[in-house]
């Protein structure tokens, strides 16, 4: 039996599972897939086919886009991370702006695009090592994973890592916009129909709120070691 096991990592918005997520996989040199990476390349197609108009989506015309998307993520050879090409072109740093953020909750709730885009994470993680994160990942994407992961932290934590991240890529916004969206995004996740975000029963809850980033990936390699144990 193959030692890489199948990894999936859920929670809220910026509260730290995609920097995990990619940590761990560097750690295991496993394939790191940010599955909110997705979905925000689908709401920018969006934006540009005019499928959002006055901060209003046409649900059908956004899902007749679906079938001119194509998605697939690229290694930048100096970070090493994966980035996400939108129909050839690399769109990593416009998917990471705040229009882009104020929309992607939405979008995600559309059922025709959750079913789009879970096939092809599916597919992608089909021989496992691999790790994702997302908000459906444990769920519904890899309800067989061996190892589930929630990540949480406390909204002031949250807040100030979006809003420095925001700082970082030269983009405007204030934290009192920040918390906004945040909410914003916690209340559509959580209680949407199509795959709402939800903490499984057999996930394992790492709160990095007062945790470094290199105590959450230890932390978490602990439990890839246990998890891998278990299956030997």
């Amino acid at each position: 039996m193959s030692d890489k096991i199948t990894i999936a990592i859920d929670g809220y918005s910026s509260c730290g599972k995609s920097t995990l997520a990619r940590e761990l996989a560097k750690s295991l040199h496993y394939v790191f897939i940010d599955s909110g990476a997705m979905y925000r390349g689908v709401t920018l197609n969006a934006l540009r086919s005019g499928c959002i108009v006055n901060k209003e989506i046409n649900r059908g015309l956004l899902i007749k886009s679906l079938d001119n998307i194509e998605l697939k993520f690229q290694l930048n050879p100096e970070s090493k991370i994966p980035e996400l090409i939108l129909n050839g072109k690399n769109v990593e740093d416009l998917i990471r702006t705040p229009e882009i953020s104020s929309f992607v909750s939405p979008v995600a709730a559309i059922k025709e695009v959750r079913e789009v885009l879970v096939a092809q994470q599916k597919a992608m993680g089909l021989r496992g090592g691999i790790v994702m994160d997302g908000r459906d990942i444990g769920s519904v994407v890899f309800p067989n994973a061996e190892l589930k992961i929630f990540v949480t932290a406390d909204m002031p934590v949250r807040v100030e890592r979006r809003y420095q991240e925001l700082i970082f890529r030269g983009m405007d916004s204030t934290r009192e916009e920040v918390e906004s969206n945040l909410t914003r995004r916690d209340h559509i996740d959580s209680t949407r129909k199509e795959s709402p975000l939800t903490q499984t029963a057999d996930a394992i809850v790492i709160d990095n709120t007062n945790l470094t980033k290199d105590q959450q990936l230890d932390a978490a390699l602990e439990l890839v070691e246990k998890a891998i144990s278990e299956i030997a």
